[in-house]
């Protein structure tokens, strides 16, 4: 299709304005739309570079009825940008739907690096980055965020999330859980903005720090996850292994743990987690 236009992802600054590319103030200053998940929010980022372009609203509620039709906008020779409100299209935000339907058109898609929370945040963090994986959010609810922990429990890989300000205080709570207190975990807050912080500690002690001051729970957040290692759960002894599967036959795994715990003076949480890996 050599006459028909080019659909450009062009991801754009998470906070702070100056961190917009020139790349992307060109692509901007050339395509015929913006197709954009906030049309007002994203006019003011282009309102700040001068830049004037039809906007297209496109969103996670009306993606997939419009994908067709700006896959037709392309087709006829329309050259478009696709944004999200902040950082790069597509994670944890809309536009996969549209870069499914120009691949399988047959349409040229050109990604523009850029901003992204998950990235920026891991980096800093302090935590393995050599291998990770992105979960985007947590459910809403409590009993279905513990059961997504639990499936990613034993995932040796660093964990990254999304999390919002009226969240946080209840994920971390799941998380300790789920998790162990001990499981080390990076907050990161309002990343390239004002108050931007990064505050890594024990999940226990890390909600402790966010129970001192109500602002440290506000803002955008990613929150990064240390991966799960067997080591500290390899030098249960035997009694107390046997224990813990015998008691695990009448009862549920966490309650258990506990039990065998108190019995033998260990902590339940690494019981817990030697019991999924081995047995649960």
């Amino acid at each position: 299709m050599t006459n028909s236009g080019t659909l450009y992802i062009v991801a754009t600054p998470i906070g702070n304005l100056q961190d917009i590319t020139q790349r992307a103030l060109d692509v901007f200053s050339k395509v015929d739309l913006i197709a954009a998940e906030d049309t007002r929010h994203s006019g003011l980022l282009l309102s700040h570079y001068g830049i004037k372009k039809p906007f297209f609203a496109l969103h996670d509620h009306n993606e997939q009825q419009k994908a067709d039709l700006l896959v037709e906008k392309l087709q006829q020779g329309q050259n478009i940008a696709l944004i999200s409100d902040a950082g790069t299209p597509l994670i944890s935000d809309p536009g996969f739907h549209l870069v499914r339907k120009c691949r399988q058109a047959g349409l040229n898609v050109v990604p523009l690096p850029g901003a992204c929370a998950a990235i920026t945040a891991l980096c800093a963090s302090g935590i393995a980055s050599d291998r990770f994986c992105f979960e985007g959010f947590l459910p809403a609810k409590s009993k279905a965020r513990r059961d997504k922990l639990e499936n990613l429990a034993k995932e040796d890989r660093t964990l990254i999330f999304y999390e919002s300000t009226h969240r946080i205080v209840d994920t971390l709570a799941d998380v300790e859980t789920v998790l162990g207190a001990d499981r080390y975990v990076v907050l990161a807050r309002e990343i390239t903005k004002t108050w931007e912080t990064i505050s890594g500690d024990h999940v226990g002690n890390l909600r402790q720090w966010l129970a001192e001051d109500a602002n440290r729970t506000k803002g955008e957040m990613v929150l990064i996850i240390e991966g799960y290692s067997q080591t500290e759960n390899e030098a249960f002894d035997p009694q107390v292994v046997k224990a813990l599967q015998l008691i695990s036959q009448a009862l549920p795994l966490k309650k258990a743990a506990a039990i065998v715990a108190e019995l033998y003076g260990e902590k339940k949480n690494a019981l817990y987690q030697y019991g999924l890996a081995h047995f649960g």
